[in-house]
Protein backbone atom coordinates (compact mmCIF):
# COMPACT_ATOMS: atom_id res chain seq x y z
CA UNK A 1 0.00 0.00 0.00
CA UNK A 2 2.99 2.41 0.60
CA UNK A 3 4.59 1.68 -2.49
CA UNK A 4 1.67 2.40 -4.28
CA UNK A 5 -0.52 5.42 -1.97
CA UNK A 6 2.72 7.01 -0.87
CA UNK A 7 3.44 7.48 3.22
CA UNK A 8 1.59 10.92 3.06
CA UNK A 9 -1.82 9.78 0.97
CA UNK A 10 -0.97 6.72 3.39
CA UNK A 11 -1.74 8.38 6.46
CA UNK A 12 -4.86 10.90 5.12
CA UNK A 13 -6.56 6.96 3.94
CA UNK A 14 -5.94 6.03 7.99
CA UNK A 15 -7.11 9.40 8.98
CA UNK A 16 -10.29 9.37 6.60
CA UNK A 17 -11.50 5.75 7.87
CA UNK A 18 -11.34 6.70 11.17
CA UNK A 19 -12.88 9.66 10.57
CA UNK A 20 -16.21 8.43 9.00
CA UNK A 21 -16.43 5.78 12.10
CA UNK A 22 -16.40 9.08 14.03
CA UNK A 23 -18.83 10.95 12.01
CA UNK A 24 -21.29 8.05 11.66
CA UNK A 25 -21.02 7.98 16.39
CA UNK A 26 -22.36 11.45 15.85
CA UNK A 27 -24.82 11.67 13.71
CA UNK A 28 -25.92 7.75 13.77
CA UNK A 29 -25.01 7.13 17.65
CA UNK A 30 -25.29 10.80 18.85
CA UNK A 31 -21.57 10.83 20.23
CA UNK A 32 -21.45 14.57 21.52
CA UNK A 33 -19.31 16.46 24.38
CA UNK A 34 -21.55 19.39 24.92
CA UNK A 35 -24.76 17.04 24.26
CA UNK A 36 -23.25 14.64 27.26
CA UNK A 37 -22.62 17.81 29.41
CA UNK A 38 -26.40 19.08 29.16
CA UNK A 39 -28.16 15.61 29.15
CA UNK A 40 -26.09 15.17 32.61
CA UNK A 41 -27.21 18.92 33.73
CA UNK A 42 -30.50 20.03 32.80
CA UNK A 43 -31.89 16.74 31.31
CA UNK A 44 -30.95 14.04 34.66
CA UNK A 45 -29.72 11.79 31.56
CA UNK A 46 -26.22 10.33 32.10
CA UNK A 47 -26.12 7.45 29.44
CA UNK A 48 -24.55 9.78 26.96
CA UNK A 49 -21.56 10.64 29.81
CA UNK A 50 -21.06 6.96 30.59
CA UNK A 51 -20.87 6.73 26.46
CA UNK A 52 -17.54 8.77 27.21
CA UNK A 53 -16.40 6.75 29.76
CA UNK A 54 -16.91 3.46 27.23
CA UNK A 55 -14.81 4.92 24.41
CA UNK A 56 -12.11 6.34 26.84
CA UNK A 57 -11.73 2.98 28.24
CA UNK A 58 -11.42 1.21 25.08
CA UNK A 59 -9.15 3.77 23.60
CA UNK A 60 -6.90 3.30 27.08
CA UNK A 61 -6.98 -1.01 26.57
CA UNK A 62 -6.43 -1.06 22.41
CA UNK A 63 -3.82 1.67 22.66
CA UNK A 64 -2.01 -0.02 25.10
CA UNK A 65 -2.72 -3.82 23.62
CA UNK A 66 -1.02 -2.30 20.66
CA UNK A 67 1.46 -1.45 23.09
CA UNK A 68 1.99 -4.43 23.94
CA UNK A 69 2.04 -5.65 20.62
CA UNK A 70 4.88 -3.54 19.67
CA UNK A 71 2.30 -1.53 17.20
CA UNK A 72 2.59 1.41 19.08
CA UNK A 73 5.60 3.40 21.17
CA UNK A 74 3.79 5.37 23.81
CA UNK A 75 6.77 7.72 23.66
CA UNK A 76 5.54 9.09 20.04
CA UNK A 77 2.64 10.59 21.18
CA UNK A 78 2.52 14.15 21.34
CA UNK A 79 1.22 13.87 24.61
CA UNK A 80 4.02 12.63 26.16
CA UNK A 81 7.07 13.90 24.41
CA UNK A 82 6.43 17.50 25.72
CA UNK A 83 6.81 18.51 29.63
CA UNK A 84 3.45 18.71 30.83
CA UNK A 85 2.20 22.64 31.52
CA UNK A 86 -0.51 22.04 33.93
CA UNK A 87 -1.50 26.07 33.87
CA UNK A 88 -1.83 25.69 30.29
CA UNK A 89 -3.95 22.62 30.53
CA UNK A 90 -6.30 24.80 32.74
CA UNK A 91 -6.60 27.77 31.52
CA UNK A 92 -7.12 26.09 27.72
CA UNK A 93 -9.27 23.70 28.81
CA UNK A 94 -11.70 26.33 30.45
CA UNK A 95 -11.46 28.62 27.63
CA UNK A 96 -12.09 25.55 25.11
CA UNK A 97 -15.65 23.94 27.29
CA UNK A 98 -16.76 27.28 27.71
CA UNK A 99 -16.17 28.60 23.77
CA UNK A 100 -17.90 25.64 23.00
CA UNK A 101 -20.96 26.31 25.39
CA UNK A 102 -21.23 29.19 23.51
CA UNK A 103 -21.10 27.54 19.89
CA UNK A 104 -22.97 25.36 20.82
CA UNK A 105 -20.81 22.29 19.63
CA UNK A 106 -17.15 21.28 19.64
CA UNK A 107 -14.60 21.16 16.93
CA UNK A 108 -16.26 17.47 16.29
CA UNK A 109 -19.30 18.33 17.37
CA UNK A 110 -19.56 21.20 14.35
CA UNK A 111 -17.94 19.09 11.92
CA UNK A 112 -20.87 16.59 12.52
CA UNK A 113 -23.79 19.20 12.41
CA UNK A 114 -22.03 20.27 8.78
CA UNK A 115 -22.35 16.93 7.53
CA UNK A 116 -25.69 17.12 8.74
CA UNK A 117 -26.63 20.44 6.05
CA UNK A 118 -26.09 22.84 9.06
CA UNK A 119 -23.98 26.07 7.72
CA UNK A 120 -23.81 27.73 10.96
CA UNK A 121 -21.44 24.93 11.81
CA UNK A 122 -19.45 25.86 8.72
CA UNK A 123 -19.02 29.54 10.35
CA UNK A 124 -17.80 27.49 13.65
CA UNK A 125 -15.34 25.18 12.14
CA UNK A 126 -13.76 28.20 9.46
CA UNK A 127 -13.39 30.48 12.83
CA UNK A 128 -12.38 27.91 14.89
CA UNK A 129 -9.92 26.39 12.53
CA UNK A 130 -7.99 30.14 11.85
CA UNK A 131 -8.21 30.91 15.48
CA UNK A 132 -6.09 27.88 16.74
CA UNK A 133 -3.32 28.80 13.78
CA UNK A 134 -3.34 32.57 15.34
CA UNK A 135 -2.12 31.49 18.29
CA UNK A 136 -0.06 28.06 17.28
CA UNK A 137 2.11 29.66 14.50
CA UNK A 138 0.41 32.92 13.84
CA UNK A 139 0.81 36.58 15.12
CA UNK A 140 0.07 35.49 18.87
CA UNK A 141 2.73 32.30 18.88
CA UNK A 142 5.73 33.95 20.37
CA UNK A 143 3.12 35.33 23.34
CA UNK A 144 1.81 32.03 23.41
CA UNK A 145 5.63 30.34 23.83
CA UNK A 146 6.62 33.40 26.25
CA UNK A 147 3.28 32.87 28.22
CA UNK A 148 3.83 28.60 28.30
CA UNK A 149 6.85 27.17 26.87
CA UNK A 150 7.17 24.24 25.53
CA UNK A 151 10.10 21.32 26.39
CA UNK A 152 9.81 18.47 23.71
CA UNK A 153 12.09 15.55 24.20
CA UNK A 154 11.74 15.92 27.76
CA UNK A 155 13.44 12.31 29.10
CA UNK A 156 11.19 12.43 32.41
CA UNK A 157 7.66 10.31 32.30
CA UNK A 158 4.51 12.64 30.95
CA UNK A 159 2.25 9.69 31.79
CA UNK A 160 0.67 7.12 34.04
CA UNK A 161 2.17 4.34 31.75
CA UNK A 162 5.21 5.71 31.46
CA UNK A 163 5.58 6.17 35.95
CA UNK A 164 4.62 3.02 35.98
CA UNK A 165 7.48 1.50 33.42
CA UNK A 166 9.70 3.36 35.25
CA UNK A 167 8.71 1.87 38.21
CA UNK A 168 8.83 -1.37 36.93
CA UNK A 169 5.86 -2.11 36.24
CA UNK A 170 4.33 -3.70 32.67
CA UNK A 171 2.72 -0.84 30.92
CA UNK A 172 0.07 -3.03 29.26
CA UNK A 173 -1.09 -3.85 32.66
CA UNK A 174 -1.72 -0.67 33.88
CA UNK A 175 -3.37 0.35 30.75
CA UNK A 176 -5.83 -2.78 31.50
CA UNK A 177 -6.60 -2.07 34.49
CA UNK A 178 -7.63 1.57 34.46
CA UNK A 179 -9.14 0.84 31.12
CA UNK A 180 -11.54 -1.80 32.56
CA UNK A 181 -12.29 0.91 35.07
CA UNK A 182 -13.49 3.15 33.38
CA UNK A 183 -15.74 0.23 31.62
CA UNK A 184 -16.76 -1.16 34.65
CA UNK A 185 -17.65 2.81 36.26
CA UNK A 186 -19.38 3.55 32.77
CA UNK A 187 -21.69 0.29 32.95
CA UNK A 188 -22.33 -0.10 36.40
CA UNK A 189 -26.03 2.32 35.74
CA UNK A 190 -28.70 -0.40 34.06
CA UNK A 191 -30.06 2.73 32.15
CA UNK A 192 -26.53 2.17 29.91
CA UNK A 193 -26.47 -1.27 30.09
CA UNK A 194 -30.13 -1.26 28.62
CA UNK A 195 -28.97 1.27 25.79
CA UNK A 196 -26.93 -1.15 23.63
CA UNK A 197 -26.59 1.99 20.80
CA UNK A 198 -24.79 3.79 23.10
CA UNK A 199 -22.26 1.14 24.33
CA UNK A 200 -21.49 0.22 20.49
CA UNK A 201 -20.65 3.81 19.22
CA UNK A 202 -18.80 4.16 22.41
CA UNK A 203 -16.69 1.23 21.61
CA UNK A 204 -16.53 2.50 17.61
CA UNK A 205 -15.08 5.90 19.04
CA UNK A 206 -12.45 4.83 21.23
CA UNK A 207 -11.15 1.99 18.81
CA UNK A 208 -10.85 4.57 15.66
CA UNK A 209 -8.66 6.72 18.10
CA UNK A 210 -6.36 3.57 18.28
CA UNK A 211 -6.68 2.96 14.90
CA UNK A 212 -4.62 6.70 14.36
CA UNK A 213 -2.17 5.48 16.95
CA UNK A 214 -1.21 2.45 15.51
CA UNK A 215 -2.00 3.28 11.54
CA UNK A 216 0.21 6.55 11.54
CA UNK A 217 2.90 4.77 13.49
CA UNK A 218 3.37 1.23 10.93
CA UNK A 219 3.29 4.20 8.38
CA UNK A 220 6.21 5.94 10.27
CA UNK A 221 7.67 2.38 10.53
CA UNK A 222 7.34 0.91 7.27
CA UNK A 223 7.97 3.94 5.46
CA UNK A 224 10.75 5.95 4.24
CA UNK A 225 9.53 9.74 4.54
CA UNK A 226 8.84 11.30 7.60
CA UNK A 227 5.20 10.72 8.71
CA UNK A 228 3.79 12.03 12.23
CA UNK A 229 2.85 9.43 14.75
CA UNK A 230 -1.09 11.05 15.47
CA UNK A 231 -4.82 10.52 16.53
CA UNK A 232 -7.66 12.65 15.95
CA UNK A 233 -7.96 15.58 17.63
CA UNK A 234 -10.37 18.77 16.52
CA UNK A 235 -8.64 22.01 16.87
CA UNK A 236 -5.43 22.52 15.08
CA UNK A 237 -6.06 19.45 12.12
CA UNK A 238 -8.97 22.36 11.12
CA UNK A 239 -6.79 24.65 10.13
CA UNK A 240 -4.50 21.99 8.93
CA UNK A 241 -7.61 21.28 6.13
CA UNK A 242 -8.20 25.13 5.25
CA UNK A 243 -4.69 25.60 4.99
CA UNK A 244 -4.69 22.45 2.39
CA UNK A 245 -7.89 23.59 0.43
CA UNK A 246 -5.84 26.62 -0.41
CA UNK A 247 -2.08 25.15 -1.16
CA UNK A 248 -3.10 21.59 -3.02
CA UNK A 249 -1.02 21.68 -5.34
CA UNK A 250 2.47 22.23 -3.74
CA UNK A 251 1.17 20.61 -0.25
CA UNK A 252 0.48 16.91 0.95
CA UNK A 253 -2.41 15.48 2.07
CA UNK A 254 -1.91 14.52 5.69
CA UNK A 255 -3.87 12.25 8.35
CA UNK A 256 -4.75 15.13 9.63
CA UNK A 257 -7.29 16.55 6.49
CA UNK A 258 -8.14 12.97 6.04
CA UNK A 259 -9.63 12.74 9.40
CA UNK A 260 -11.60 16.08 9.35
CA UNK A 261 -12.85 15.46 5.77
CA UNK A 262 -13.96 12.01 6.96
CA UNK A 263 -15.69 13.29 10.10
CA UNK A 264 -18.06 15.62 7.39
CA UNK A 265 -18.28 12.42 5.12
CA UNK A 266 -19.33 10.11 7.57
CA UNK A 267 -21.59 12.62 9.26
CA UNK A 268 -23.35 13.24 5.78
CA UNK A 269 -23.92 9.33 5.65
CA UNK A 270 -25.38 9.59 8.98
CA UNK A 271 -27.17 12.37 8.32
CA UNK A 272 -29.14 10.51 4.95
CA UNK A 273 -29.24 6.90 6.58
CA UNK A 274 -31.50 8.61 9.63
CA UNK A 275 -33.69 10.79 7.15
CA UNK A 276 -32.15 14.00 9.16
CA UNK A 277 -30.34 15.60 6.07
CA UNK A 278 -31.27 19.37 5.67
CA UNK A 279 -29.87 22.46 4.97
CA UNK A 280 -29.95 24.87 8.12
CA UNK A 281 -28.79 28.99 8.28
CA UNK A 282 -28.95 31.24 11.31
CA UNK A 283 -31.45 33.65 11.38
CA UNK A 284 -30.79 35.68 14.38
CA UNK A 285 -27.50 37.67 14.34
CA UNK A 286 -26.94 37.67 17.75
CA UNK A 287 -26.80 34.07 18.08
CA UNK A 288 -24.39 33.55 15.56
CA UNK A 289 -22.09 36.22 17.05
CA UNK A 290 -22.18 34.27 19.79
CA UNK A 291 -21.31 30.86 18.04
CA UNK A 292 -18.42 33.50 16.38
CA UNK A 293 -17.03 34.06 19.91
CA UNK A 294 -17.33 30.45 21.57
CA UNK A 295 -15.40 29.04 18.14
CA UNK A 296 -12.97 31.97 18.68
CA UNK A 297 -12.20 31.06 22.12
CA UNK A 298 -11.97 27.33 21.47
CA UNK A 299 -9.43 27.56 18.47
CA UNK A 300 -6.79 28.73 21.27
CA UNK A 301 -7.89 26.75 24.46
CA UNK A 302 -7.32 23.45 22.33
CA UNK A 303 -3.99 24.98 21.50
CA UNK A 304 -2.95 26.02 25.09
CA UNK A 305 -4.26 22.85 26.40
CA UNK A 306 -2.74 20.78 23.75
CA UNK A 307 -5.74 18.97 22.51
CA UNK A 308 -9.69 19.42 22.00
CA UNK A 309 -12.44 17.43 24.34
CA UNK A 310 -11.62 14.38 21.98
CA UNK A 311 -7.85 15.10 21.78
CA UNK A 312 -7.06 15.62 25.48
CA UNK A 313 -10.82 13.46 26.36
CA UNK A 314 -9.72 10.55 24.70
CA UNK A 315 -7.07 9.94 23.09
CA UNK A 316 -4.54 11.84 25.61
CA UNK A 317 -6.40 9.42 28.07
CA UNK A 318 -5.94 6.65 25.83
CA UNK A 319 -1.79 6.97 26.69
CA UNK A 320 -2.91 7.61 30.09
CA UNK A 321 -1.30 10.97 29.55
CA UNK A 322 -1.25 13.28 33.22
CA UNK A 323 -2.62 16.37 31.76
CA UNK A 324 -5.94 14.21 30.49
CA UNK A 325 -7.91 14.15 33.34
CA UNK A 326 -7.25 17.82 34.26
CA UNK A 327 -7.78 19.15 30.99
CA UNK A 328 -11.55 17.20 30.75
CA UNK A 329 -12.37 18.76 34.15
CA UNK A 330 -11.25 21.72 32.95
CA UNK A 331 -13.39 21.19 29.51
CA UNK A 332 -16.02 20.32 31.67
CA UNK A 333 -16.38 22.79 34.56
CA UNK A 334 -15.88 25.65 31.37
CA UNK A 335 -18.74 24.36 29.79
CA UNK A 336 -21.11 23.97 33.06
CA UNK A 337 -20.20 27.96 33.67
CA UNK A 338 -21.14 28.58 29.68
CA UNK A 339 -24.20 26.75 29.49
CA UNK A 340 -25.24 27.78 32.98
CA UNK A 341 -24.78 31.70 31.33
CA UNK A 342 -26.71 30.75 28.48
CA UNK A 343 -30.05 28.66 30.07
CA UNK A 344 -29.94 29.84 33.95
CA UNK A 345 -28.19 33.30 33.67
CA UNK A 346 -24.86 33.48 36.56
CA UNK A 347 -27.53 35.84 38.83
CA UNK A 348 -30.89 34.20 40.41
CA UNK A 349 -33.88 36.22 41.24
CA UNK A 350 -33.69 36.68 45.12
Amino acid sequence: MLEWLGEANTAALVGLLGGIALGLAARIGRFCTLGAIEDMLYGGDDRRLRMWGIAIGTAIVATHMAVAFDLFDLSHSAYLDRAWNPVGTLIGGLMFGYGMALSGNCGYGALARLGGGDLRAFVIVIVMGLSAYFVMSGPLAHGRVWLFPVETGTTQPQGFSQLADQMGLPPGLIGLTVGLGFFALSLSSAKIRSAPKYIFWGVIVGLAVTSGWVGTSWIATAGFAAEPIETHTFAAPIGDTILYGMTASGNALSFSVGSICGVVLGAILGSWSKGHFRWEACDDPRELGRQILGAALMGPGAVLAVGCSVGQGIAAFSVLAFSAPIALLAILVGAALGLKQLIAGFTTAS
